[in-house]
Parts: C-alpha cells; sequence; structure tokens
C-alpha cells in the first residue's frame, strides 16, 4: 500500500494523538527574574523542575518559542535509554573512569526519569523493556560484538548478548544474526511527558510563556520581540534550534530525522513478530533506525531521512518529503515483512543537535552567568535530565548554596567544542557522509566479510566522529 491519506507534519503522531496544548501567555514586557530559562523542552523543563524544588524562593522563568514540546521533544521516537553522545572522546580526554562515571549517571538517569514521572502523576506509556539492538549482516555482528564489550567495559555488567536464535524469541526481525540487550531504556509516549513535565513544572510556581521566541541570548539578558528578561543566569536550553540564535548559527548542526507510524495492528501480525517486551528497538548499520512498539500496539520506526537543510534550516510544522516516508516503509518491511499490507498512519520529522565533535555538553560560565547544554545527538531523552540536575548543581555551586557534587565533577562539564565549517562546505560535509553511510551499508549488506566498509571509516574520520 502507498502514503496517499498518510498524514504528514502536522508537528508529529504524538500531537495528533494528544492535541497541541492550550496556548500559554506570552511575555508581557520586560521583567526581572533569578534564572531565565530559554527553550520549553526536556532540557529546560527538568532543570526548572529541579532548581525550583532545590531552592523554592528562586524566581524561575521559562521562554518557549511556539509551546512547551514544539521541538524534539515533542517528535522523538520515544527512547529512554542510557546512551550518551561523546563517551569515547571524554574517555580519551580525562581517563576511564571519568567515562564509567558518566556511563553509570545515565544508566541512573533512566530509572530517575521513571521515578520523577511517577512522582508527579504523569502517565507517559513508560514501559521499561530495555533496548534491544540487532546485527544483519557480518560486519554489523563485528561491531555489535565490539560495542557490547565496550559498554561492559564501561559498567555495564548486566548486558547481554544473544545469538540469532535467541534474538528472534525476543523480537522476530528477518535477517537478525544476533543482538545486544541493555535493561537500562524504556519505550514512552514523548508528548504526554513532556505536557505532564510542563504542568509539573508551572504547579512548583515557575513561570513559563509561550508564542515568545528569543532572539538574542547575552550575559543576564535573554531578547525578545516583546521584551528582555534580564536574570543572573539565562541558561540556553534550545538543542537542535540553537542555530535561530543570533550569533548562534554555527555553534550545533541541526540533524533532520523522520519518523513514520502505523495503524494499530492486529494480533496476528504481532503473534508473528514477537516483540512482547516492548523493548526499543535499533541496529548497528551506519545509517541506523530506532523503533518501538507504541501502548496503543503501532510500530513507531524512524532514520535519518533527509539529514540537513542547508543554511542550518528548521522545519516548522514537521512536514517530511515523500521520499523519506517510502524509504523508511521500505525499510520497516525489510524488518518485519508481515507489515506490508499495514497503513502507514502518519509521518513528521525533527531536528536534533549536534557538535561538531559528537559530544553532548552541559556548561555554566561563571564569569557571565550564561550557561548551556545539548548537543545530545539524538539521546536526549534521557541525557536531558542528566543535563538538567547537572545546570542545578552548578548554579547551586556558582551561588554559593552549595558544593561541588558528583553531577559537577562529570566529564562533560564545561566541554568546549570548536565551530561548524561555514556553507556550503556545512551541507557538502552532512550530505557527503550520510551518502558514504548509506554506501557502506549497501556493501556491508552483499560482503562476508565481518570488517566495516572503509567508506563508513573515512566518513566517521572526516565527521569528527572519531
Amino acid at each position: 500500500m502507498g502514503t496517499v491519506s498518510t498524514v504528514v507534519g502536522g508537528i508529529s503522531f504524538w500531537y495528533a494523538q494528544e492535541g497541541t496544548p492550550a496556548p500559554r501567555e506570552p511575555l508581557p514586557g520586560d521583567t526581572n527574574v533569578d534564572v531565565c530559562i530559554v527553550g520549553g523542552g526536556y532540557t529546560g523543563l527538568w532543570t526548572a523542575y529541579y532548581l525550583k524544588q532545590a531552592a523554592p524562593f528562586l524566581n524561575i522563568t521559562v521562554l518557549e518559542a511556539k509551546f512547551c514540546g514544539y521541538g524534539a521533544s515533542g517528535r522523538n521516537g520515544g527512547w529512554l535509554y542510557n546512551g550518551i553522545a561523546g563517551r569515547d572522546r571524554y574517555a580519551r580526554l580525562h581517563g576511564h573512569e571519568a567515562a564509567v562515571r558518566l556511563q553509570k549517571a545515565m544508566n541512573e538517569t533512566v530509572g530517575e526519569v521513571v521515578r520523577a514521572a511517577a512522582e508527579e502523576g504523569i502517565d507517559a506509556d513508560v514501559h521499561q523493556g530495555g533496548v534491544l539492538e540487532v546485527a544483519h549482516t557480518p560486519a554489523q555482528l563485528a561491531r555489535l560484538k565490539e560495542f557490547h564489550s565496550a559498554e561492559i567495559a564501561f559498567g555495564e555488567t548486566d548486558r547481554v548478548l544473544r545469538g540469532a536464535r535467541e534474538t528472534a524469541e525476543r523480537v522476530h526481525v528477518t535477517g537478525a544474526v544476533g543482538s545486544t540487550w541493555t535493561p537500562h531504556g524504556a519505550r514512552l509516549h514523548p508528548v504526554k511527558l513532556v505536557k505532564g513535565l510542563a504542568d509539573a513544572v508551572e504547579a512548583l510556581g515557575v513561570t513559563i510563556h509561550e508564542a515568545t521566541p528569543v532572539t538574542e541570548i547575552k550575559p543576564k539578558h535573554a531578547v525578545t520581540p516583546y521584551g528582555t528578561v534580564r536574570a543572573p543566569y539565562v541558561l540556553r536550553c534550545t538543542e537542535g534550534f540553537t542555530a535561530s540564535l543570533k550569533g548562534q548559527k554555527r555553534t550545533w548542526l541541526p540533524m533532520n530525522s523522520s519518523m513514520i507510524v502505523t495503524e494499530p495492528l492486529p494480533a496476528r501480525i504481532w503473534d508473528a513478530i514477537g516483540w512482547e517486551g516492548r523493548e526499543t528497538l535499533g541496529d548497528m548499520a551506519h545509517a541506523y533506525f530506532y523503533a518501538q512498539r507504541t501502548a496503543d500496539d503501532r510500530i513507531a520506526l524512524g532514520g535519518r531521512g533527509h539529514p540537513y537543510r542547508f543554511g542550518s534550516a528548521t522545519d516548522n510544522d514537521g512536514r517530511t518529503r515523500p521520499a523519506t516516508v517510502a524509504a523508511l516503509r521500505d525499510l520497516m518491511v525489510r524488518l518485519f515483512p508481515v507489515t506490508a499490507g499495514a497503513h502507514v498512519d502518519h509521518a513528521w520529522s525533527g531536528v536534533l543537535g549536534v557538535p561538531r565533535d559528537w559530544c553532548a555538553t552541559v556548561t555554566l560560565d561563571r564569569s557571565t552567568g550564561l550557561g548551556w547544554a545539548g548537543g545530545y545527538v539524538g539521546s536526549g531523552v534521557a541525557t536531558a535530565n542528566l543535563a538538567a540536575r547537572t545546570l542545578r548543581d552548578l548554579i547551586q555551586q556558582d551561588s554559593g548554596q552549595a558544593g561541588p557534587t558528583d553531577l559537577t565533577a562529570l566529564p562533560w562539564v564545561n566541554h568546549k567544542v570548536r565551530r561548524w565549517e561555514p556553507e556550503p562546505l556545512r551541507w557538502l560535509g552532512v550530505h557527503g557522509m550520510y551518502a558514504a553511510y548509506r554506501a557502506a551499508d549497501r556493501r556491508e549488506t552483499t560482503s562476508p566479510r565481518p570488517g566495516t566498509d572503509p567508506l563508513a571509516k573515512a566518513a566517521d574520520r572526516i565527521a569528527g566522529r572519531h
């Protein structure tokens, strides 16, 4: 079947299910607060949540250009998992044990999000089935085994390696020759989480102004068309939309990722696929996919699609090219042939923030009061929570309310990254990189050799990923 009646855009399927929220009032004019947070996604809202809990006397304002969760927080694949961008680089820069501490903090973060959501009464369709990543080719299987060994070396002793038969008993992915599974992961409904979190933040006494785009951030100032918010601390929590701010065009690259979701699938299809554990599902391809079995028994599946828009442009409503929708649908049917007759109900896209060295960071500049967190490279559902708690600790330390903590000593704190190249080098580089990854995946599919294709290795070096 085609995608004739597939809804394309409209922000995301998650909002089609939940409905867009009633708008909060925009900023009424100039104001002074203790902490100004720019961005109403997971990073900004979790930061407000933990900071207000720790210091209820603080006057905190969140400024959001559209509405809370409009960006990646309302469009992602619902993977709450323990991956963090840049861990290997941090191990090289700061030593193995520092990276182990970072990984341990990420493992614990999965449980922290589940705990906090439950404490606030947020029903976000959370199911802790862990993360299953499969291999389809000899080269992918070799990478999977290396990845599995590396995760164990970073302290994940509860990770499990499975062969083809054991993998099929969990999820019947056509052609899977092996898998690795970690318990540190959960499936969730992204919009239910972000809506509930925004409500919880307001209930604590934090002010949220929506429809208030910030055009410039400078020390102690967040400038908007409606007025300027002045604060000793101004925190940039804009992730994939950072390039829209004055002077930030080349800070983080807005990488595009696209998703599709099927109609609810009948029992006969699930009998064939399995997936009773509702693990989040991915693979070891260079142009990898990510998927979940939703609470109402759909398959939601995503991948890179059209990876980057010239000039670091971002879309407005999640519209997705027909070729991307078709490619994602074809991928789903290759993975699960039994879904060949299933209808794709919705397709959408969003952007995620990519630093030049592919390392997530959290920073507070004590000389200016400017802070930021992001560059999660697609792992933001959990990483945003760890970043938020770290920003809380950094602000409390800087203001004299507390001393250093385990979080402020993690190696990603105050990490400095160089800027991306100017156009057209940026566009050429990103599109060339993903063309190379896709070509490498195709070549590995027909190769009996277990080694990673040289094209992918070259793309990694050019991208700065290794």
